[in-house]
């Protein structure tokens, strides 16, 4: 059985970092994409980043590219996601998704939730000072 844990989450003012991590169990990195989601109050869930099954392929909306940075360990069975330069409008449960993708496939968008079966609970990041 698939499982996704978060972590890493918490207050932090503006300009500061996390990293968060999603420790993932029943399943090996090179079958699946993982990506990064968020929901803020009254919004729509929406795509953060995702990496490839493949470890070298990775994608990013327009508003965290270049503050945020998407890693996997596959030893570790971990994908993490660097933030830095946090704002305000970071403040939003983030959730790890995983989509299965075939072995080791160098593809990977963040722009279809829907196409991530397998979700873990959410850790909360809030930006304020």
């Amino acid at each position: 059985q698939l499982q996704l844990v978060e972590s890493g989450g918490g207050l932090v003012q503006p300009g500061g970092s996390l990293r968060l991590s999603c420790l993932l169990s029943g399943f090996t990195l090179d079958y699946y994409a993982i990506g990064w989601f968020r929901q803020a109050p009254g919004k729509e869930r929406e795509g953060v980043s995702c990496i490839s099954s493949s470890g070298d392929r990775t994608d990013y909306a327009d508003s965290v590219k270049g503050r945020f940075t998407i890693s996997r360990d596959s030893a570790k069975y971990t994908v993490y996601l660097q933030m830095s330069s946090l704002k305000p409008e970071d403040t939003a449960v983030y959730y790890c998704a995983a989509r299965r993708a075939g072995y080791r496939v160098s593809y990977c968008s963040h722009r279809a939730p829907a196409d991530f079966g397998s979700w873990g609970q959410g850790t909360q990041v809030t930006v304020s000072s």
